[in-house]
């Protein structure tokens, strides 16, 4: 193979940022002077190999999984799945009454009223969203801001969700969705911030402490946090207040996360929902890919599961398969946006899918090279697709045990099970493969209700007698 001209910029190497549609790579793009080059077929065929995960591995990753959720809830030294405690159970899909819900865990915050009717049904009575950083006005998030000033700014939402009533009492349920420590339902004490948040004095505090306070300033004492709960709980919850026999509630989205109801059979604990942090899980066969990412990411060694399913990493991963595949060195930049067009592309000779390719390389192929680059961006989702499959089948044959399989939901929210095109078919598919004739028993379920109404749902089942 003739050796590559040189790039112009060479392609930067991982680094931490960006949602579902943003890479973690810089930006810069990478330009060869338009220059066609063939590949290697049999370095293409090594490297889909390195994304190929076969039946008999994805039963292991199973099998590993149900292991490491034992070794978890006994709190082995070495388990990689956290298996934190929620404190909460499940509803009973009778909830009823008006319950104020605050969604705090990314750049905007909401605050919702919201009835519940029972029988899964529920409605929104109003809702208010904000930015926490206003550019040239206020942030709320930077090492400049403190604990009573962002509190307040929450209290504020609340008082406008209301229209500023003093005399109803509204049980607010709060979805945190930030490392923390957690005692009781309503005590979490934030260990650190993530996502870049940086407000003084929030850490090592219960965060419904600094909530009460604030409402209490402003006078709104009617106003009672009672519950607090992580976004992937919130998607439990939510769903399985409108379907019986829901007990797996997963985020794949921008990060990985699922939860699950564990009823400790021999009586050890009360059940709960069980949040694993499973994109912390770490017995996978790893490619020289995902060690490149890793050892790139802003925490190497942490979260190797998510580092091989979620948005947030799957066009790295095909970039630096991509640019090991062309000879170069670094990482180029691909989208989990930009790997779903370049997967749907249906054309014969893929000029779209060539098109997003071309525009990273700076090189241009033939439409049979195309066709095989294609290929290589849907391993890298496929592959993304069968594992996480394959920890839900380790879930639901951790809390079946020896028990027939009863009909049950997995429920799912997120971007990437949503949006990327191959991701639903695929998990279904691995579902079905690795557990047989009992797959007909389980179905997944689209959940994107569940921060706001998981929080109102915790709130109501506070109330429970």
């Amino acid at each position: 193979q003739a050796p590559l001209p040189p790039l112009t910029r060479s392609p930067s190497p991982v680094s931490n940022g960006g949602g579902w549609g943003e890479p973690i790579g810089a930006s810069p793009q990478f330009f060869l002077g338009g220059v066609t080059m063939g590949f290697d077929r049999e370095k293409f065929d090594e490297i889909k190999a390195a994304f190929t995960i076969d039946d008999d591995a994805l039963r292991k990753i199973a099998d590993d999984f149900r292991a490491d959720m034992c070794a978890g809830l006994a709190g082995k030294e070495g388990a990689t799945l956290r298996m934190l405690r929620s404190y909460a159970g499940l509803p009973s899909g009778k909830e009823h009454g008006s319950f104020l819900a605050l969604d705090f865990g990314g750049t905007n915050v909401r605050a919702q009223r919201i009835l519940l009717k029972g029988s899964g049904e529920y409605e929104v009575l109003s809702r208010v969203a904000k930015p926490l950083t206003l550019p040239g006005v206020y942030d709320y998030v930077s090492a400049d801001a403190t604990a009573e000033e962002l509190f307040d700014f929450l209290a504020a939402i609340i008082d406008e969700a209301i229209d500023g009533n003093r005399e109803t009492k509204y049980l607010l349920g709060h979805t945190f969705s930030f490392p923390s420590q957690q005692t009781n339902l309503n005590n979490a004490k934030l260990i650190v911030w993530t996502k870049e948040f940086a407000t003084q004095g929030v850490e090592g505090k219960v965060v419904n402490d600094l909530l009460k306070e604030a409402l209490a300033r402003r006078g709104m004492t009617n106003v009672v946090p009672v519950a607090v709960i992580n976004d992937t709980v919130a998607v439990l919850l939510a769903a399985a207040y409108k379907h019986e026999h829901t007990y797996i509630g997963s985020i794949y989205a921008t990060g990985q996360n699922t939860c699950y109801y564990e009823d400790f059979a021999d009586g050890s604990e009360p059940p709960t929902v069980i949040n694993m942090e499973s994109g912390g899980f770490g017995h996978l066969p790893f490619s020289k890919y995902d060690d490149i990412l890793d050892q790139e990411s802003e925490q190497p060694g942490a979260q190797r599961l998510e580092k091989m399913v979620s948005g947030r990493y799957l066009g790295t991963l095909y970039g630096a398969a991509l640019a090991d595949l062309l000879g170069a060195d670094g990482v180029y930049p691909f989208s989990s946006i930009e790997l779903s067009e370049i997967i749907t592309d249906a054309h014969l000779d893929r000029h779209a899918a060539g098109a997003v390719i071309e525009a990273k390389t700076g090189m241009t192929f033939t439409a049979a090279e195309r066709a095989l680059l294609q290929e290589l961006a849907t391993a890298v989702i496929v592959r993304s697709a069968r594992i996480v499959a394959a920890t839900y089948v380790a879930i639901i044959q951790h809390r079946m045990g020896e028990n027939e399989f009863e009909n049950q939901f997995v429920a799912v929210d997120g971007s990437v099970y949503e949006k990327v095109p191959l991701v639903a078919h695929h998990l279904r598919g691995a579902l079905d493969t690795l557990l047989l004739d009992e797959a007909v028993n389980v179905k997944i379920i689209l959940e994107n209700a569940g921060s706001a109404l998981g929080a109102a749902l915790a709130a109501a089942m506070t109330t429970r007698k």
